[in-house]
């Protein structure tokens, strides 16, 4: 786990996190062991198996929990048993409780099932910042290095994919760090379905921040 000012970030493998400070939110929860703590709000990034995944949401959620994803996962979400699921889209904004959540489109540009076919269409998927007290933590969601992650400069913590083959590679990872500027980042999307520690430590190496390689919890 890794406590930026007193916010709690634990990385729950794959691009699952949670993210604690009083509020309770997970980030596309995957592979979840044990009973993990209730969720206030769960953020969802796109509508892929390892990203929203109704088994490992149901064990976070409570009948108080808000769920917010893109257009693409409404049709799986809708039978949940929580307070409401919202639909957002990248440029939009939410607020819950105390909590603002921005979605920032997510996608890919050079990553292709075949020529012209990218696993991560445009306008299908998002990242998120989440703005808590005055901190700012951005997830990239499964992206490529695309120009509207410029809307994340700045952030505190950059949660940012690092395996290539379906996301950015480190090095892509590199400059986008360039380009968002955080104080923190931490790498994601390695260890589970593509990508090994190898691809986080060569992020770590290249960055022009802090880097932390977080230790996967339940």
């Amino acid at each position: 786990m890794f406590n930026y000012e007193g916010i709690e970030i634990a990385w729950l493998g794959h691009d699952g996190f949670r993210i604690k400070k009083d509020t309770v939110i997970y980030i596309d929860p995957y592979q979840l062991s044990g009973s993990p703590p209730k969720a206030d709000l769960v953020l969802i990034t796109h509508d892929h198996f390892d990203h929203l995944s109704e088994a490992d949401v149901k064990k976070v959620i409570s009948p108080e929990s808000v769920v917010v994803a893109p257009p693409p996962c409404q049709g799986q979400l809708k039978e949940l048993s929580v307070k409401e699921v919202r639909s957002i889209q990248g440029g939009q904004k939410t607020q819950v409780g105390g909590v603002e959540v921005e979605a920032i489109p997510a996608h890919n540009v050079n990553k292709f099932r075949t020529p012209g076919n990218p696993f991560h269409p445009k306008g299908t998927g998002v990242g998120y910042i989440v703005s808590i007290e005055g901190k700012r933590v951005y997830h990239a969601g499964d992206t490529d290095q695309i120009p509207e992650m410029a809307a994340a400069k700045g952030v505190d913590v950059a949660l940012l994919p690092v395996s290539g083959t379906y996301v950015m590679t480190a090095q892509e990872a590199v400059e986008a760090a360039k380009v968002i500027q955080p104080k923190v980042a931490i790498p994601m999307h390695f260890g589970a379905i593509v990508g090994s520690r190898a691809d986080a430590e060569a992020f770590q190496q290249g960055a022009p921040c802090l880097v932390e390689i977080l230790e996967r919890e339940s």
